[in-house]
């Protein structure tokens, strides 16, 4: 990875709240709003679209950790918009500061800490856990 290039690095996501994208439609409760996994979805998104370009060959990066706070939240048919940006890099942790948003409101807030990896060895350790079992 470049990592100079990474540090202040900015990638953006975007999807429209269908109906299975629901707290309802995913059994969390009975409001026809947005879900909280689904906005987790649009983070995720952002953070990976801000690195994507500047990984080298096998390599990726995965959530390591995760914090948010959903200030408000949006309907079925109403956009979200994620933008996160790569605020610091320690070893192999990217750290990322996202907004969601809905137009020009505040949907959600993260910090999401994201581990770079190199594909092949970390689903050999995760088949070679499974083997364990």
């Amino acid at each position: 990875m470049d990592f100079e290039a990474a540090l202040g690095a900015v990638g953006m996501a975007s999807m429209s709240v269908r109906p299975g994208d629901t707290s309802v439609a995913m059994g969390l409760n009975d409001l026809s709003v947005v879900s909280s996994t689904t906005i987790l979805n649009v983070i995720e998104s952002a953070c990976s679209a801000a690195v994507i370009d500047l990984l080298e060959i096998g390599e990726t990066t995965q959530t390591a950790e995760l914090k948010f706070e959903i200030t408000t939240t949006v309907t079925v048919g109403e956009e979200l918009r994620a933008m996160a940006r790569c605020i610091a890099i320690e070893g192999d942790l990217l750290t990322f500061e996202v907004e969601v948003t809905h137009v020009n409101k505040t949907i959600a807030a993260a910090e999401v800490q994201r581990r770079l990896v190199d594909r092949v060895s970390y689903m050999a350790r995760i088949a070679a856990e499974r083997l364990s079992i």
